[in-house]
């Protein structure tokens, strides 16, 4: 295993909001295949430059930065002038899926399924009461290029949507406000070009936010999700397809919501996401009779 591989650097922390969960992902894949006999260390670019990738001889990359500086397409774009293999997506894949608003633009030319929205930049008069109207009177606002929830909050006043768009502009310029879906939510995990089974998660609070994602105890998760086999059949077509349209490959997820009318609607991708064995790619594989072992071995295999 040790030979196949050669040196692999598992690349992990970074500098994004999202740092501490991707600590708990990375330690997690790094001890999974330590234990299959890789020849696997840690690697957070936070600590060290780019360079000691050459000069500490690493042969490829296994990729669990989440976020800006790691799942934006920026350090695939510095591996590939490296010529080092990595995990999951390609430059573009990554750049496309980071960006909600051109992710929902995407899904929109390919005919899949996604909520009504709007963009709003930073600088710009806003009339808040016209947006809420546009978008039936609830909204959820999101930073473009931020994941794990962060930044994220939903809005059904015109002062409720003015303080959700400046606490999401702390992060982004451009900021996606997407109509409220009321409705239950799911996720589908792609890997090597197949859905996995797909997962359900229940929240007592209103939607599945970081706290929810990370912190709480009350979160439910339901894998194979109680959906309809036809069901089942649509929501993993229309992930694939969603995960082929940005560009993404090699491994990620695509979150969805079923509304109390039974549409579904795409959500965004995740080209990098979290990784500790509790995590819903893990989770979705365990369904489909992986291990977490297995599980990184696959997506390691990726670099070969």
């Amino acid at each position: 295993m040790s030979s196949k591989f050669g040196k692999v650097a598992v690349m992990f922390g970074g500098t994004s909001a999202e740092r501490e969960v991707s600590l708990r992902s990375g330690a997690a894949v790094l001890a999974a295949l330590q234990k299959q006999g890789v020849d696997a260390h840690a690697f957070d670019p936070k600590d060290q430059p780019l360079s000691a990738l050459t000069s500490a001889g690493f042969d490829r990359v296994f990729i669990v930065l989440h976020g800006r500086g790691g799942e934006d397409g920026t350090m695939q774009g510095a591996l590939q002038l490296m010529g080092l293999p990595y995990t999951g997506s390609r430059v573009l894949g990554s750049a496309l899926a980071m960006d909600k608003i051109r992710c929902k633009w995407l899904f929109q030319a390919q005919g899949l399924p996604t909520a009504k929205f709007l963009v709003a930049e930073a600088g710009k008069q806003l009339n808040y009461q016209d947006i809420l109207q546009q978008l039936a009177g609830k909204v959820m606002v999101k930073p473009a290029n931020e994941g794990s929830s962060i930044g994220m909050s939903a809005a059904s006043t015109a002062e409720e949507l003015e303080q959700a768009l400046a606490v999401a502009f702390k992060y982004d310029s451009d900021v996606l406000v997407e109509q409220w879906i009321q409705g239950r939510e799911f996720t589908v995990s792609i890997l090597n070009g197949k859905a996995l089974p797909v997962v359900e998660m229940r929240t007592p609070r209103s939607f599945y936010d970081y706290e929810a994602k990370y912190q709480s105890n009350s979160t439910e998760y339901l894998c194979p999700a109680p959906l309809t086999a036809d069901q089942t059949a649509f929501l993993q077509n229309a992930a694939t397809a969603a995960f082929t349209a940005v560009g993404a490959s090699g491994w990620g997820r695509v979150d969805a919501m079923l509304d109390e009318q039974g549409n579904f609607y795409l959500l965004e991708v995740n080209t990098v996401p979290g990784m500790t064995e509790k995590s819903l790619v893990p989770m979705a594989a365990k369904a489909a009779g992986l291990s977490f072992e297995q599980l990184v071995l696959q997506i390691l295999e990726q670099t070969v």
